[in-house]
């Protein structure tokens, strides 16, 4: 893998990219285009999930980008209705299928979606397929306090990564201590507060004095709270942009003004009461 940004040591031995390329919400059609070319910009992470439907193209991506497939660090998800013993390792031989490999990088539970009080069987299945080798690491993603003990304490297997959505309208620092505490590492989706944060009078204020963008600012804000990043984009512009943010360092007090912009404000679901399937 070459050297592409910072990485990150994951509670198993391995490591992953800090900054990555989200697809969430970029139409399968345009995937491909996205993916390679956030490649040959530099990022070596990408993010997708079975129910962005865009797998395909993430690999079609990655084969246009003549990147081999091991320098390539891949995340998919696994969909609230493909929970369950039955249902998950089928599921996930369908992602690999789609992404055209035997193995992923980084496997997810989705949603926790409590009401079906599943997830715990499911993180079962997701330990059984580490151990076989098919997917590299596991984790899981939109999961609260209380969903990490309770898998925990049934398996003995402490996720690699929470994916959760954070961003300094919502930095969620009580589930980002817990993390810490077990050596999870906080993955964030939603970095710029789907733009929202982008508007903040502090955080345009630093981006004009250190001559940056809004989302170069908040996007290192991350980097250094020691969150994985995955900001998405289908404009190339933007994509080199997103990248362009490991050659600066915010200051403290620059820090401790971002901190004061959390509210506690979410602009996706509560992971608590969603249940989509």
């Amino acid at each position: 893998m070459s050297d592409a940004g910072p990485r990150l040591k994951l509670n198993d031995g391995r490591e992953i990219p800090q900054l990555g390329f989200g697809v969430f919400q970029i139409r399968p059609e345009e995937t491909a285009d996205a993916v390679a070319h956030a490649l040959d910009t530099g990022y070596r992470a990408i993010d997708t999930a079975a129910a962005y439907r865009n797998e395909a193209g993430v690999a079609e991506g990655i084969a246009r980008s003549g990147l081999a497939r091991e320098d390539v660090f891949v995340t998919t998800k696994l969909w609230n209705s493909d929970q369950g013993r039955d249902h998950t390792r089928r599921a996930f031989e369908r992602s690999l299928s789609r992404l055209g490999s035997d193995y992923v990088d980084l496997y997810l539970i989705h949603w926790p979606v409590p009401s079906r009080d599943l997830y715990a069987e499911t993180w079962e299945v997701l330990c059984e397929l580490h151990e076989d080798g098919q997917a590299h690491s596991i984790g899981v993603s939109n999961f609260q306090i209380d969903h990490l003990e309770r898998i925990i304490d049934e398996s003995g297997v402490v996720p690699a990564v929470n994916q959760i959505e954070l961003h300094p309208r919502l930095a969620q620092p009580e589930l980002r201590r817990f993390h810490d505490e077990h050596e999870i590492l906080t993955e964030a989706w939603s970095p710029l507060g789907q733009g929202a944060t982008l508007q903040e009078k502090v955080i345009e204020d630093i981006a004009t004095a250190r001559e940056r963008s809004p989302a170069q600012i908040v996007l290192r804000w991350h980097l250094q709270l020691g969150n994985v990043v995955i900001p998405k984009s289908v404009t190339p512009s933007r994509i080199e942009e997103n990248f362009r943010i490991f050659d600066f360092e915010l200051e403290e007090e620059e820090m401790a003004a971002m901190g004061e912009l959390d509210e506690g404000r979410r602009t996706g679901p509560d992971p608590a009461t969603f249940a989509v399937a």
